[in-house]
């Protein structure tokens, strides 16, 4: 029996045992084309062969993408999971996080589709303290003084604070005269105006390309999703044309770097980091250098949010800002606060804080689907000030939506205003 019929004979018997497996076609024709090439090396002269490339090269080169073996059932489940939304929070270390959906080809929502997505992240937002009025006014053509009181007491109990509360309840009785303030529609009517006047905080549109780089530094406390938020961000800006740079400046907390470093390679942001515990103000220094340099559009920049002591924090932060301002002429461009709604008032507090060490220019209110208290917001545009960037409602990347005054007060009464008051 010839080589070749023994050959023959092994790779029938190895395919044999390869049955079931996925594998035994590929390894038989992978044999067989080098066999076929072995026996065209032989029969060429030998100037022929020493110019021919090495034949693991060749096999390599024409090995046909059909041939190849199927992908193990275990990798299924990660396959499946890319194309699954973003979760709340990017995996870190020993974890596996999906891949977010960035279609580029993907269309715009239309605007009722976007009005129900918008109304259902804020669900859990109506149940509180709107579901309470609507409570309240149910079945009631008139208001009677007991009813205005048990109004205050509502007003003042939930989380958008007493004092915006009292700025409500005096609004109240001061703009509607005596017959209006009886009028249950009258004063539902009255609480929408009043709540978007509250939240209308006039200020200049977000102009992103008032200077290249466009430094954005974000900033908040950790655990208020302020690096899923970036993340989110970053992907969105990139949709929309733009070259976005992260930096992560959060040094001190080595997930935080992991993280961004995620959402930076899931969506094609590169990302500028230093060493575990390095200054965070040299990283971003470094930072708006290189987007000088490769001439990037956008700079995001993460911060720390927690040290030792608050004291600790807030001169790290101003550092950070006098750093940035050295680095590039009026930078940071904008400096947004990132706040959990769900810990309520504590956000309030926690904006305070911040603003005395940074200039503010924007709030990012996050997981208002997560949370009855998202009547903060009104809590803290009344008292600070400052307008609502962006607001996260869900863990897609297009349930961080920015902020409309309009669409946000309406999906927030829309069901109390149809199903109580004109009940």
């Amino acid at each position: 029996m010839d080589a070749q019929s023994t050959d023959l004979i092994s790779l029938a018997v190895v395919a044999a045992g390869l049955v079931g497996s996925g594998s035994a076609a590929y390894f038989v024709a992978k044999r067989a084309r080098q066999r076929r090439r072995e026996q065209i090396e032989a029969s060429e002269p030998k100037s022929v062969q020493k110019r021919r490339p090495a034949l693991s090269d060749l096999l390599d080169e024409e090995e046909p993408q059909a041939a190849k073996p199927e992908a193990d059932a275990s990798k299924a489940p990660a396959q499946r999971e890319s194309q699954a939304p973003f979760e709340a929070e990017p995996a870190i270390k020993g974890k596996t996080a999906p891949a977010p959906q960035l279609s580029q080809a993907k269309p715009e929502p239309k605007v009722e589709e976007a009005k129900a997505a918008l109304k259902q992240g804020l669900a859990r937002t109506r149940s509180g303290w709107v579901a309470k009025l609507g409570q309240i006014f149910s079945g009631k053509k008139e208001l009677n003084p007991q009813v205005v009181e048990e109004l205050e007491r509502v007003l003042l109990t939930a989380d958008i604070g007493v004092k915006t509360a009292n700025a409500l309840l005096d609004d109240i009785r001061s703009s509607l005269s005596r017959k209006e303030l009886t009028s249950n529609d009258a004063v539902w009517t009255r609480l929408k105006e009043r709540t978007s006047e509250i939240l209308t905080i006039e200020s200049a549109p977000l102009d992103l390309t008032r200077a290249k780089p466009f430094v954005l530094l974000v900033i908040g406390v950790n655990g208020t999703g302020k690096t899923t938020t970036i993340g989110k961000l970053s992907a969105k800006l990139s949709q929309e044309g733009h070259k976005v740079l992260l930096a992560a400046g959060d040094t001190f907390r080595a997930a935080a770097v992991e993280q961004l470093e995620v959402w930076g390679g899931r969506t094609g942001c590169p990302v500028v980091k230093g060493k575990e515990g390095a200054d965070p103000s040299s990283v971003l220094f470094e930072a708006v250098k290189r987007a000088q340099t490769e001439n990037f559009d956008v700079l995001i920049a993460d911060t720390a949010g927690r040290l030792h002591t608050k004291t600790d924090l807030m001169s790290e932060l101003e550092k950070v800002g006098r750093v940035l301002n050295k680095a590039m002429d009026g930078a940071p461009h904008e400096t947004w606060l990132v706040l959990d709604s769900t810990s309520g008032q504590n956000a309030i507090a926690q904006a305070q804080i911040f603003t005395q060490a940074m200039k503010v220019s924007g709030i990012v209110l996050t997981k208002l689907d997560g949370t009855a208290k998202g009547g903060v917001i009104l809590g803290i545009t009344d008292q600070l000030k400052i307008p609502i960037r962006y607001i996260g409602v869900g863990e897609r990347v297009e349930d961080l939506r920015t902020f409309d005054v309009g669409e946000f007060v309406e999906a927030l009464y829309e069901r109390d205003d149809n199903e109580q008051v004109n009940a």
